[in-house]
């Protein structure tokens, strides 16, 4: 096998990320395993997997990562920023805080995981961000999800921009923007919803792309649907 990298992945405890996880550490790499909710992935009890309670809008718990790194593992081979909240309410009761607290997870979590994790990659590096086929520009919309769509829009746009500030070192940074997938964070905000695509089968697409994908893309948005027009 190739050589294992160090990976870390935000929003682990369940879904897309949770399943990331396993994915990762059967193939022989490291894996820092980050979310609120550390216990579904503390339980696993595997060598290569690190993982302790993390708060992408807790300033301090960012230094916990920083010092991981130095202490453990010295470079970031991939960083997968995977964590999102969904909001899903009429936009006329989507009050300041509603709006605040997802752009706190979904924009600036991203960015600022981002930030403290750079130093630590090589020029070979890569950054995936994870967004939705909302944030996609004449895609099709959904109300209901103004804060949680609008915020997607952003991190393509973000992650556009620092392919550009660091094309002549690297990392790369692309983004997938997600169809729906049958997770339980789409189940909560759409409870009649079906989706096509088990959180297993896009984490198996997601975990071949961050290995592979920054070899043929950068500053990209691949639009990873069978079901949004």
């Amino acid at each position: 096998m190739s050589q294992s990298k160090n990976v870390i992945i935000t929003g682990t405890s369940r879904g897309i990320g949770f399943e990331l996880v396993h994915l990762f550490a059967n193939q022989g790499h490291n894996v820092l395993a980050l979310s609120r909710n550390a216990k579904p992935i503390s339980n696993l009890h595997f060598d290569n997997i690190s993982s302790f309670a993390f708060d992408l809008c807790e300033e301090d718990d960012y230094k916990k990562v920083e010092q991981f790194i130095q202490n453990e593992w010295k470079h970031v081979d991939i960083l997968i920023n995977n964590a999102g909240l969904l909001l899903n309410k009429p936009f006329s009761e989507t009050s300041f805080k509603d709006f605040s607290k997802v752009y706190e997870t979904n924009v600036f979590g991203v960015s600022e995981m981002t930030r403290i994790v750079l130093p630590f990659m090589k020029s070979d590096g890569h950054v995936v961000t994870i967004s939705s086929m909302g944030g996609i520009q004449g895609s099709m919309k959904f109300p209901g999800l103004a804060a949680y769509s609008s915020s997607k829009g952003a991190v393509i746009t973000l992650s556009e921009l620092l392919a550009e500030e660091y094309k002549e070192t690297g990392p790369q940074f692309n983004v997938l923007a997600l169809g729906a997938v049958q997770t339980e964070m789409l189940k909560e905000a759409f409870p009649d919803y079906k989706a096509p695509t088990s959180a297993r089968e896009m984490a198996i697409y997601i975990e071949q792309f961050a290995i592979t994908g920054n070899k043929f893309y950068n500053g990209k948005v691949l639009q990873v649907s069978n079901s949004t027009p």
